[in-house]
């Protein structure tokens, strides 16, 4: 318990890390290279909306991350699905109307978003433990412990917990001495979560979509979005639809893109999408916190959770985590949470 333990990224993964070791009376500190805590779980606030703009749902299935929102007193509520679907299936003709299964699982949302999750982790971590604007550039074995290197400070730690996507961190931060071959082998062909995703929410002053039948779930083989989903609020203040844009107009401009998703809303639901108070998107691939500015096609979960990211390396002072490494649901806000307990446990034990 007299370790010092450095966790690099504050996403899920790293936070909920520090709040388990932080309950056990270890001393901890959190570095994040952006000027934000969340990693991939970002809400955008905005005309009494919570745009999800990365991590949105989790499912009954995802036990851990249930526990740790009981824990935490954070409250869930249903994705609604109330109503008719869309599917446009060609885009010389218009959008066909069809009823959604009864039986089909539940989604579930965090009420005030998702962000809320990571603002009471860091209200039971302390802000203290907290620094930003700290991108981690070398760490190097000092026999006894690790020296850990911003591009400002060092940092001297213990153990060393990385959260960091597997194919950033073998890309971005020197090792002395290096890691080994085949990991940085295997980690330059990990699957990066969201990093294919473009998110988008578009904001209206009245859910107008409900009044027609309709659930505002949408499907598209034609594009620009491929699917939409009704996100208006849990209090019903704040109305907005969400949804994924096809991966190929990353290279568009955002005002392009916008130019795109309200034409196609109008096929989908008429000319009451022109009284829209905002537009909003987040495109994963141009997160330099995230993944690497290349593109490598990896296969959807390729190589998630895969033996070797159950080792520590450096004599056992690093370990790396984050929901790419967990072996179940990894990729997912479940694996983050569920390799931040393997972690923190196997810490705990030792």
């Amino acid at each position: 318990m007299n370790k010092e333990i450095i966790i690099i990224g504050s996403g899920l993964s790293g936070l909920t890390t520090a709040y388990f070791l932080k309950k056990k009376g270890y001393s901890v500190q959190i570095l994040e290279a952006n000027s934000r805590i969340g990693g991939r779980i970002y809400t955008k606030k905005t005309h009494n909306a919570d745009l999800e703009l990365g991590a949105t749902w989790l499912w009954k299935y995802n036990t851990s991350l249930l526990e740790l929102c009981k824990e935490l007193n954070i409250k869930l509520f249903e994705q609604k699905m109330d109503g008719d679907a869309l599917f446009e299936a060609m885009s010389a003709h218009p959008p066909q109307r069809f009823n959604l299964p009864d039986n089909q699982e539940i989604s579930y949302r965090i009420a005030g978003g998702t962000t809320t999750i990571l603002e009471k982790l860091v209200e039971e971590i302390g802000e203290d433990c907290l620094l930003l604007n700290e991108r981690i550039v070398a760490i190097e074995d000092n026999t006894n412990n690790l020296i850990v290197k911003s591009e400002t400070k060092e940092f001297v730690a213990d153990t060393v917990i990385c959260t960091v996507p597997p194919r950033l961190l073998v890309n971005t931060i020197e090792f002395s001495p290096s890691l080994p071959v085949e990991l940085i082998s295997i980690a330059n062909q990990t699957h990066t979560w969201m990093k294919d995703s473009i998110k988008f929410a578009v904001v209206f002053n009245t859910p107008f979509w409900r009044k027609n039948g309709l659930s505002g779930v949408g499907f598209s083989n034609v594009g620009p979005f491929t699917e939409l989903y009704d996100h208006c609020t849990v209090q019903e203040n704040g109305y907005a639809l969400m949804g994924f844009l096809n991966g190929g107009l990353a290279e568009l401009s955002k005002q392009q893109r916008e130019n795109k998703v309200i034409q196609q809303l109008k096929k989908f639901f008429g000319d009451l999408v022109n009284n829209y108070k905002c537009y909003d998107e987040k495109v994963w691939k141009k997160e330099q916190f995230t993944t690497l500015k290349d593109n490598q096609f990896i296969f959807p979960h390729q190589n998630n959770g895969h033996e070797i990211y159950q080792n520590a390396f450096m004599d056992g002072k690093f370990y790396i985590s984050g929901t790419e490494t967990s072996k179940v649901y990894g990729g997912y806000m479940e694996g983050a949470v569920r390799r931040a307990i393997e972690i923190s446990q196997h810490i705990i034990k030792d």
